[in-house]
């Protein structure tokens, strides 16, 4: 999200990317007041999404909200491994990751 970047950040650096990253997360649980179904919904939709109907969400937004928060849940209750985020990575996600890996140049 360009827009979460100073003119000398490098967007594509991870610690500039995850630090950005986390701190509109952050902002975003703070005005979902700790509702972190929310927040992941407003992490991608948008922090204007946090207070609309979900039905209101575009569909991406009502299937991040939901698949993340199932990861966060089975992280906060401590399950390990979580079954929400091995069927996750089972769609897919392993593929993005290995692309952005060799995109910005880290070896596996």
């Amino acid at each position: 999200m360009p827009g979460h970047f100073t003119a000398s950040d490098d967007p594509y650096n991870p610690d500039t990317n995850a630090a950005r990253g986390l701190a509109y997360l952050k902002r975003s649980m703070a005005t979902a007041n700790g509702d972190a179904r929310l927040a992941l919904a407003g992490y991608n939709g948008g922090i204007g999404v946090i207070g609309r109907s979900e039905s209101s969400w575009r569909l991406e937004t009502q299937h991040y909200a939901k698949v993340g928060s199932a990861i966060y849940n089975d992280a906060s209750s401590g399950i390990v491994p979580s079954p929400a985020l091995q069927a996750w990575m089972g769609n897919g996600v392993k593929s993005m990751c290995r692309q952005a890996r060799l995109h910005i140049g880290i070896n596996p």
